[in-house]
């Protein structure tokens, strides 16, 4: 699930990236074009009801690829993401417009 909220200002767009995951996981992280993909920009904090989240500053009217990575080895898109684009290694990354 994605969340967006304009910041006040007008160039920026608050976005929280929540995601359900097997309980067992030890961490997420979420990657993508606006952290260079990488997985020490933007780890995702387990919340009270067994899901995981963060939230990112972004600028407005722009597109990113992103995916999450789980325990640091398994990728898995985003089924509320605002579309999905083919990525370099044959699977889909989910897709955020700000």
């Amino acid at each position: 699930m994605i969340n967006k909220k304009p910041v006040k200002g007008g160039k920026f767009v608050s976005v929280t990236f929540r995601s359900e995951v097997p309980d067992e996981t030890k961490g997420v992280q979420v990657l993508g074009q606006f952290n260079e993909w990488d997985q020490d920009r933007h780890p995702m904090k387990r919340r009270k009801d067994g899901t995981w989240s963060a939230t990112i500053r972004m600028p407005k009217k722009k597109t990113f690829q992103f995916r999450y990575l789980i325990d640091g080895a398994q990728w898995m898109t985003d089924s509320e993401s605002d579309g999905l684009a083919t990525n370099e290694f044959g699977g889909q990354n989910s897709v955020l417009e700000t």
